[in-house]
This record gives structure tokens, C-alpha cells and sequence, in this order.
């Protein structure tokens, strides 16, 4: 029987120690070649999770927030507000808090209260006239929305009548309740949340671990953790 004859690439004659020698060297290729995947799978898709910042991680928890009791006065929960600008918290948090939670006899989060709502509760009649807020976002024009004071007769009383007029009205009657758009799990992505502040045009987002409210993420946190991000990029692409 005569002996098989190989040929490589450029016609030459590859005798049977060549041919074992390149098979040999395939599979220590094709070995190598797996050993860098893992390798890869390791290193460079481990450090790609490690950049997927959760809210859990920006959030400030409940317990670390201001609270108040939905039977409260809004001049206990003005108070409330109003010592949360003072120094203690401007050590702990770098933005200070322009919200508190409304808190039912639970302690379960019903609702928050803002600066904003505190406005909005000094004139009774902001509340017949349906969805406010939305209004700002339906791009009314300057005029309409002057004319408004007189067409609906709002803010009437002197300041000082209306501020102290609001003074006793109850927490629960003021208090904004979050819509289902503003609720975000811990463990989301802070993509997805930017998302939710962005399309819904929110200030801060509460967030839920197994139906229960742990905490809330503010749009100012976002906010300084895009800056940190960029400042960070910034400062490594220019020492490489």
C-alpha cells in the first residue's frame, strides 16, 4: 500500500512527522484559545457588571429620611423641612432633602411632601382645578397662565392670611401620592431609573424591595453621580 501523500498551502509535500506536529499545534491553539475566553469571561465581563450601578446604591435609605406623620399639621411638616437644610444634614448628604415622607400609623410610606405641595397648599382652590402639575408640561404660554390668577380668583387673602390660614390644615390633605410611575425596585439598573426621572419628569422616585418602600432615590443623587462619572472618564482618558 503506498503511503498517503499531504500537500499543505503552497503545494509542498508535508511528510508524517510535519503533519503530526502541526496537529499537535492546532489543538495547543485551540486550547489556548479557550483558556482566553475564560480568561476574558473573568476579567473583562466581571468588570462590565461591576459598572452596572443599582439604585440601591445612590438611594437614601428610610430610616436616614425625614419623616413625618400624615396626621401632622403642614406647619409641623414646614418645621420638618426646615430642619432639614440645617447644617447636620448638609454634612450628610451632599443636596439636601427639598421633600419629606408622609408616614400613616404603620409607619408605612403613603406619600411625600414637598416644598412645591407646601405652595400648592396655601391656596385651596390649586385643588379644583384638576392636574397642575400637568399643566406646566402642556406648554401653556406666559399670558394663560397669568390670566389664571384672576380667572380663578386665586390668591385673593394677603400672604400672611394664607400662610397662616394653611398653617393647621392636616398632612394627609396636602401630601402629593406618588402615581405607579414613580416606584422603582433596589435592584434596578440606575439606567432604568434615569429613564423613569426622565420621561416622567420626577424629582425623586421611591424604591421597593418586596413591596415594602426602603428608601428613595433623588434626582440630585443621580445627578452627582453622572458628574462624579463624567469627571472620572475624564481625568483617566487624559493620563492614558
Amino acid at each position: 500500500m503506498s503511503a498517503q501523500v499531504f500537500y499543505n498551502n503552497d503545494d509542498s509535500i508535508l511528510n508524517p512527522r510535519q503533519l503530526v506536529f502541526l496537529i499537535t499545534l492546532k489543538r495547543v491553539l485551540f486550547s489556548l484559545r479557550g483558556a482566553y475566553n475564560k480568561i476574558y469571561e473573568k476579567t473583562y465581563c466581571q468588570e462590565a457588571k461591576m459598572e452596572i450601578i443599582t439604585v440601591e446604591e445612590l438611594m437614601v435609605p428610610v430610616e436616614e429620611y425625614v419623616t413625618i406623620h400624615e396626621e401632622a399639621t403642614l406647619y409641623e411638616a414646614v418645621k420638618a423641612l426646615e430642619k432639614a437644610q440645617e447644617e447636620e444634614h448638609r454634612k450628610r448628604y451632599h443636596y439636601l432633602h427639598r421633600a419629606i415622607l408622609v408616614l400613616d400609623k404603620n409607619r408605612k410610606v403613603v406619600g411625600k411632601i414637598s416644598q412645591l405641595d407646601v405652595l400648592m397648599a396655601l391656596e385651596p382652590k390649586y385643588k379644583h382645578m384638576g392636574d397642575i402639575k400637568g399643566l406646566s408640561r402642556s406648554g401653556l404660554s406666559a399670558e394663560f397662565i397669568k390670566s389664571m390668577l384672576d380667572n380663578y380668583a386665586l390668591c385673593e387673602l394677603p400672604f400672611t392670611d394664607m400662610c397662616f390660614n394653611a398653617s393647621d390644615l392636616k398632612v394627609k390633605d396636602c401630601m402629593y401620592t406618588p402615581s405607579e410611575g414613580e416606584y422603582v425596585k433596589a435592584d434596578a439598573s440606575l439606567c432604568e431609573a434615569i429613564h423613569m426621572l426622565v420621561v416622567g419628569h420626577h424629582q425623586s422616585l421611591l424604591v421597593t424591595e418586596e413591596d415594602e418602600i426602603v428608601g428613595i432615590l433623588r434626582l440630585t443623587d443621580v445627578f452627582k453621580e453622572v458628574f462624579q462619572t463624567m469627571e472620572s472618564r475624564k481625568l483617566k482618558s487624559r493620563s492614558e
